[in-house]
Parts: C-alpha cells; structure tokens; sequence
C-alpha cells in the first residue's frame, strides 16, 4: 500500500493521477507508447514528476541489443518535481525540484572501500523506476525513487535559478568528471579528444578547465563548429585529415600526452593509441560493450603507454557535479539540439540511435504535458 504525506501535487496542479504516459521497452528496437499504472511508493521514498530525461548511449545499446528482459521503461538522466513523499522522508517534499540519480553504491563493501563505486553491487541495483524492473524510468510521467536512493545522496535539490534542462545534466557531468579526475592532464599537456557528441565536448571543456591544451577531433564538421562555440578552437576534420598525422604536425612529431575516446567504436582504439605520445595515456569513456579488439602490447610495455578506463558516476563527485552544473561554468542545456514531448519519445530514441551530423544532445520532456 502506497504510504504518502501528501497525496497532492503542487498547489493548483491537481491530484496525482492513477495511469500515465511511458515509452516502454518490449525487446530488442521495440519501444512503444504505452499508458500504465503511476507508481506507488512506500516508506522512505519519493514519487517525482518528470520534467525532462536526456537519452543516454546506454539506454539506446540496451535498446538495440535487446540485452534487458522486458518490460521495462528507460531512462537516467532525470530532472522534475517532487510530488509526493513517503513516510520518514524528511530531506525533501512536495514542490521540490530535484536531480535523480538511479544508481547510488552502499559506500561499505571492498568497492566502495576501494572507491571503484560502480563495481559494488549495491550500484549495480537500479533503485529508480517507473514501473517493472527498476530501469530508471525517466522516459515516463512519473518515477518511485526508492528510499537508499533519497536516503544516501541519489536526490540532488535544483536551485530555482537553474532549469530542469541544465540540472539533467547532472549524471552525465557526473562521469565526466570522474574520467577527467583519472586522466590527470596538466598544465603543460597536450590532450587530444577523438568525438565531438556532447560527452566528448564535455570531456574537452572539462580538460581545458584543467589548464591542458585540448585538440579535438571528429567526423562532422557541423560538430567543430559547436565545439569552437564552448571555446574548444584546436580541432581536426576527421573527415579531411588523418588524426593522428595532424596530432603529431602539432605536437612536435610527439604525439598527444593523454587522448580520451569518447566514441563507441572499438575501431578507434588502436588509432587513439597511435595518437598518443609514448608515455602516454589513452583513456575508453565509451567502450561499454563486451568484444575482443587488437592492440600492439608494444604500445603499452615498449613505449610505456598506458591504458585506462572510467565507467559511471562517483558518488563523491555528486557536489562538484552539482556546483559545476548549477553554477553554469557551462551552458549544458545548449547541448541540447533537439527536445521532444513524452509523445514523440520513440521519434526522439530513433534520431538519437541514427543522428545527423547536427545531433548532439536529445531530450523527452514529459514536463510538457503540464507546461513546466
């Protein structure tokens, strides 16, 4: 049984209604529209509002893989309004604005000791759902937070000035970040960022911020041109040019001191390796499909390169996400190229799984259907 304090929204919104609007997950490339029921919630937990979710490369690879059993309702990077709150909750309320992040670790196991927070099997248990399996659930009018997310962390209060487009970005900057914290680059580096999607040019940004020279590089020219527009002015036409040629005519014959591949591609790999300097450091953001690949292991023994990885958010980074973000150090919500309604959400997944070459960041936006 549902355990509420308060079974209204915010004044002169009305009751919470019994069923809603979700874009539900059936296998592998089959989403559909759906109305089912609002979820319940019980003690200790929330029930939120969804204003806007972004699409996230995972969620389309568990879309397109049919890796999930089914059904299920997508969807992570969620901002919206608090609409109900559950018994004991005592951090937040009906009317807050709030950032949901759907995987928060126990803080307590061999992980989480060891700070590699993504691999503690509490993260791994999704505790956001808006109904089946917990699968996060923003592409939907209505998700449940369960309680150690809202208990732990998991719910980050937006501040008025700040909108539900700039703190949906939240999660995402979250892993950027974390990856630019392993990376290290310095003052006197050169750090070559091989993809200009959104993550890529936040990864770029947050390397310069860093003090590093940062070049980046990609196929679409129409990306450059935003890159250039966050001040990132060092690029390469990938289309045009071979990278890891012009990365050297920069860099002395040298080569990049740290690349980052923020592309999924695994045939990038040994080409981000190429561009990096020996010594080196190359770092996979986005390789999170299980493959084999080939590389030169004289790469890493020989020349000394070394090989990293960062997957997911930190749970000690949730402030500094938070200040980056709300302070608007930078303009997350331009990267959004396209906002679609909860109506068009299996539009909105098709453009992100097929994207031109102006596509950079999609949103659904439920918060339409109440005019938020």
């Amino acid at each position: 049984m549902t355990v509420l304090t308060q079974t209204r929204c915010e004044p002169g919104l009305g009751t919470i209604p019994e069923t809603m609007l979700a874009a539900v997950y059936h296998g592998q490339n089959d989403v559909r529209l759906e109305t089912v029921p609002v979820p319940e919630i019980g003690a200790g937990e929330l029930l939120v509002r969804v204003h806007t979710c972004g699409i996230c490369g995972t969620d389309l690879k568990k879309i397109a893989t049919g890796s999930h059993s089914a059904p299920r309702i997508f969807g992570h990077e969620t901002a919206g309004m608090v609409v109900a709150a559950g018994e004991g909750v005592t951090k937040f309320g009906v009317g807050d604005r709030v950032v949901v992040f759907h995987h928060i670790p126990c803080r307590e196991c061999y992980y989480c000791r060891h700070k590699t927070y993504a691999q503690c099997p509490v993260y791994k248990k999704v505790g956001v759902t808006a109904g089946y399996e917990p699968s996060g659930g923003g592409f939907s009018e209505y998700v449940r937070v369960m309680d150690w997310i809202v208990e732990d962390g998991g719910v980050i209060r937006i501040p008025e000035n700040v909108s539900y487009e700039q703190a949906s970005f939240l999660e995402p900057l979250n892993t950027v970040i974390k990856a630019i914290e392993i990376l290290a680059p310095t003052s006197d580096e050169t750090v070559l960022v091989v993809g200009q999607g959104p993550i890529g040019l936040m990864l770029a940004f947050l390397a310069k911020r860093a003090g590093a020279r940062v070049i980046v590089s990609d196929l679409f020219s129409q990306r450059l041109t935003i890159s250039r527009r966050y001040g990132l002015t060092q690029t390469i036409d990938a289309s045009r040019e071979d990278t890891v040629d012009r990365v050297r005519e920069m860099t002395e014959g040298r080569g990049a001191d740290a690349v980052i591949l923020a592309v999924a591609g695994n045939g990038l790999i040994r080409p981000s390796m190429d561009a990096a300097r020996p010594g080196g450091r190359v770092m996979l953001f986005a390789q999170t499909q299980r493959s084999e690949v080939t590389i030169d292991p004289a790469d890493v023994c020989v020349d000394e390169k070394t090989l990293l990885g960062s997957y997911s958010a930190s749970i000690d980074l949730n402030e500094a996400s938070a200040a980056f973000a709300f302070g608007r150090e930078m303009d997350l919500e331009g990267l959004y190229s396209h906002r679609f309604a909860l109506e068009q959400a299996i539009e909105a997944l098709n453009l992100a799984a097929h994207p031109q070459p102006e596509t950079m960041k999609i949103a659904i936006q439920p918060g339409t259907r109440w005019g938020g």
